[in-house]
């Protein structure tokens, strides 16, 4: 299975500018776009919080795996779901068709712009908090990337030209 190494995968906290980010860079690469939260809802015909709802968070955790570990794309910006770095499988599987890169953000400023967490579709334990998320995730997000770019402060315009110059 002769993969090209030619994508860039998107992770980083709900809110930190994911899919509108990576829209905008495959436009300015000239790269196709895959939001994983999309194709997983095109593959179960629902919302992604009727898929919670559903499966609970571990048959979504499940299905979400399933999904993020065979997306097969050639010049492709990857935007997953917030969740996608609790799996090994799918994180290997990004790094392996192409680059990782973390759009990091301080703890403030994902509280800022998040609204409704459910809405969002977020998954969180019972009783878990934004701030224990973040503090859960963050590791992990630095643990998978090949890239890391800050984004506390930033418009959206400025955020692509600072992952651009990452690049």
């Amino acid at each position: 299975m002769a993969e090209n190494k030619n994508n860039y995968t998107l992770v980083g906290m709900p809110g930190a500018g994911k899919s509108t980010i990576g829209v905008l860079l495959a436009k300015a690469l000239g790269y196709e776009f895959i939001d994983t939260d999309l194709v997983i809802q095109r593959r179960e015909g629902k919302l992604l919080k009727e898929i919670i709802a559903d499966a609970g968070n571990d048959g979504f955790k499940k299905i979400e795996e399933d999904v993020n570990a065979s997306i097969e794309a050639s010049r492709a910006v990857i935007a997953p779901g917030g969740s996608a770095i609790y799996s090994d499988k799918a994180m290997k599987h990004f790094r392996e068709i192409g680059t990782i890169i973390y759009l990091k953000l301080s703890y403030k400023t994902v509280e800022q712009r998040l609204g409704d967490l459910k809405a969002r579709g977020v998954v969180l334990k019972k009783g878990q908090t934004l701030y224990d998320l973040y503090c859960e995730r963050a590791p992990l997000y630095e643990k998978y990337a090949d890239i890391i770019v800050e984004l506390d402060h930033l418009d959206i315009g400025d955020s692509l030209e600072k992952v651009l110059e990452n690049l």
